[in-house]
């Protein structure tokens, strides 16, 4: 469950660790959806066969369909909700490096650490994450990225 504070709380969770999701598991079935989505279908993704004789050792997920889960990791209780939101809008990412392949039926999460917030207008609220994907059982995460948030608010209390 994502924190709900009010805007005023913003300072006081910057450069802390916000959230921790639980593990979604990154089965074949979603590898496949997303090559059909974005026509990837290389094989290291689609072809167990193949993949296998890979120093992978068998089917790998897009780099950029683990990037992709970000949003659903996020509602899981990854981050923090401004009360009174409207609206929450990708805004971009800053910086995005793929460490670490995540194998067919790995789990993975996220952890969430706010990095920055800024109310770039009456209302917007531009928030900043770090994020660190871990692999269960791996030393090393599959991904680690700077997502940048906007964050809509009614103010007409």
């Amino acid at each position: 469950m994502n924190q709900r504070i009010k805007a005023a709380e913003l300072p006081g969770y910057v450069g802390r660790e916000i959230g921790v999701t639980d593990w979604l598991a990154v089965e074949q079935a979603r590898i496949d959806q997303f090559a059909d989505a974005t026509d990837d279908h290389q094989y290291i993704h689609v072809d167990a066969e193949r993949a296998a004789r890979t120093p992978f050792g068998g089917t790998i997920a897009h780099g950029f369909l683990t990037l992709s889960l970000l949003s659903a990791l996020a509602s899981r209780g990854g981050g923090i909700k401004l009360e009174n939101t409207v609206m929450g809008i990708n805004y971009g990412l800053d910086r995005v490096r793929f460490v670490n392949p995540v194998r067919s039926g790995q789990r993975i999460r996220a952890r969430f650490t706010l990095a920055g917030a800024e109310e770039k207008s009456p209302g917007r609220f531009l928030l900043r994450y770090a994020v660190t994907v871990e692999i269960e059982g791996e030393e090393k995460p599959a991904l680690a990225a700077d997502w940048l948030g906007m964050t809509v608010v009614d103010q007409t209390d």
